[in-house]
């Protein structure tokens, strides 16, 4: 067919009559419409059908390219992924923001209307910024705070200002309780139920620590980072890998290498910074849950005691060192750093204590009340501990503070009730418990299941 006819039918009118399907006069130069209109008066020009197919052709191919290759995703385009988009801008450009840079913006970021795809080299070229900065300026500051998004934050363990409000001698010596009574201890009998309870819930901690894929609720994320994970825990983490599937016959070579690694742990316990302290005993708590409850039937009962006491030297040893912040002594926000280790060590603390009970039990010993770690905190929030950044944790820090003003919970009043505590006393420490509860974590609604099935509330 020939498309002489049918390429120049729709040529009869200039391009602005034909879009608003005009009719036009076709004078030279501009046609009585738009001039009329003051609107730009042009005529297409003719194309001969081979090249219109060629284009048409070349045009297929360029759509088909772009779907199967990917496209670099610009800084830009970058900043539509990241929530609060204006926020982050106006933190990226720095200062106040106008209304004028506010529109800047709205251009720069896009609207729900304009697709990803329209963005370009030269559309952002050409997009107005703000005032002072240059486009240059503009990406680079962009790339460094998504790079900063994206990586993770390094943090800095050192000089971290920690104190220790109890006698953690009690805590090394708890392992004579059942045979030296002490004065001021009380036993604690768990129900059944409970101590079922417990048990199923530090084997979840080991079978959670051997297959790999989380950490333990007393691990902070911060502690497996590359840029901060310290060599007793790495070393843990990675050597336990090998209990998730045993072979048959091999429980005992296993047992052995566990065995002679927490051998090592304990011998150089004594030499460790602050944060190592604290992954030596997480180490070491680790290897005597996979120990219990994937390794059980190959270590005996005498060697079982045995790592515990030497758990208890480690927790002492760390306990030393600091399980509070100077800082929140004063009702100020310390450091991120700070208080990460803060609270792992004090979360590490609550789990030996728990241990101590399923090996009394196994061993028919009784079990005693931890009233060495009468004062410290109970576990903190899930906003506080699961902050993925120090922007996000400052923010709920300060929620924190504005929602305790007078000191948030301690883990001791969770424990039965003391003599001589009246109703009003009583009434209150009943509304803080429930202003715990509402942001607690799956680590602290455990501790509050024990704590409320076994004591008398």
């Amino acid at each position: 067919m020939k498309g002489g006819r049918y390429a120049s039918s729709r040529r009869k009118a200039c391009h602005q009559c034909s879009t608003a399907k005009a009719k036009c006069e076709r004078r030279a130069g501009r046609c009585t419409r738009c001039t009329q209109r003051g609107l730009a008066c042009s005529y297409s020009h003719n194309t001969s059908p081979s090249t219109s197919g060629a284009r048409d052709r070349s045009t297929a191919l360029a759509a088909r390219s772009s779907i199967l290759t990917p496209r670099m995703t610009s800084p830009v385009e970058c900043a539509l992924l990241v929530p609060e988009r204006e926020g982050f801008l106006r933190a990226t450009l720095g200062g106040t923001t106008t209304g004028r840079d506010l529109g800047a913006e709205s251009n720069l970021v896009g609207t729900p209307s304009t697709p990803l795809g329209a963005y370009s080299p030269a559309t952002i070229s050409s997009t107005a910024l703000p005032g002072g900065f240059s486009r240059h300026a503009q990406d680079e500051r962009l790339d460094n705070t998504i790079r900063a998004a994206v990586q993770p934050e390094a943090l800095d363990f050192t000089g971290l200002e920690l104190l220790c409000l109890i006698n953690v001698d009690e805590m090394s010596s708890r392992w004579l309780n059942p045979y030296v009574p002490v004065p001021g201890q009380k036993v604690k009998e768990y129900p059944a139920n409970i101590e079922a309870f417990i048990r199923r819930i530090l084997g979840s901690y080991a079978s959670i620590a051997v297959r790999g894929r989380a950490v333990p609720p007393f691990v902070h994320s911060s502690q497996t980072a590359t840029v901060s994970v310290e060599p007793p825990l790495s070393t843990c983490l990675s050597l336990i890998r090998v209990c998730e599937r045993l072979l048959p016959g091999s429980e005992a070579a296993a047992a052995d290498v566990l065995q002679r690694e927490m051998r090592s742990i304990y011998e150089q316990h004594d030499s460790l910074d602050d944060l190592a302290s604290l992954a030596a005993l997480q180490s070491y708590l680790i290897y005597a849950l996979v120990q219990l409850y994937r390794l059980g039937g190959n270590i005996p009962s005498q060697t079982t005691r045995r790592d515990f006491i030497s758990l208890q030297d480690l927790a002492c040893a760390s306990s030393r060192r600091g399980l509070v912040c100077a800082a929140e002594q004063r009702r100020a926000r310390p450091r991120w750093e700070e208080w990460i280790v803060a609270e792992a060590k004090r979360r590490t603390l609550y789990v030996t204590n728990l241990l101590d009970g399923v090996i009394s039990a196994q061993e028919g010993l009784p079990t005693f009340y931890g009233f060495e770690l009468r004062g410290l905190p109970a576990p903190a929030g899930k906003a506080l501990w699961e902050a993925r950044s120090r922007r996000d944790w400052e923010m709920a820090y300060t929620m924190h503070l504005a929602d305790w003003p007078g000191g948030g919970l301690r883990v001791d009043e969770l424990w039965p009730r003391p003599p001589g505590l009246g109703g009003e006393e009583l009434a209150r420490r009943r509304v803080r418990v429930d202003r715990w509860l509402e942001d607690v974590d799956e680590f602290g609604t455990m501790i509050y299941a024990v704590s409320s099935s076994t004591h008398d509330a």
